[in-house]
């Protein structure tokens, strides 16, 4: 861990397809798109999730248009989301489910 870097335990997410919504659905995530990413979240953990997006929003120079919310895409590179990795797995069980 580098000096100064968040540390979070990433939970799991609810479900691909709520990932993959809101990823297109939202240009920032508050604390409910947050719940409905991972689930009920106890508020410190919530906190935590969205400062290790602040930083690396910070290190990328990304704009907060809310003081409130995160930027989906510099969040999910943060929390370790793949948006492709997500998009193949869902059209992956849905061929599966056919």
């Amino acid at each position: 861990m580098k000096n100064g870097e968040i540390n979070v335990r990433i939970p799991q997410i609810t479900s691909l397809q709520t990932a993959i919504r809101l990823f297109y659905e939202r240009t920032e995530l508050n604390n409910s798109d947050i719940e409905q990413l991972f689930g009920k979240l106890s508020s410190a953990t919530v906190s935590r999730l969205k400062n290790k997006a602040r930083q690396r929003m910070v290190e990328l120079g990304t704009p907060a248009w809310n003081s409130n919310c995160v930027n989906t895409r510099v969040s999910y590179e943060a929390w370790g989301l793949d948006i492709q990795d997500l998009e193949s797995r869902y059209k992956k069980l849905k061929e599966l489910a056919v």
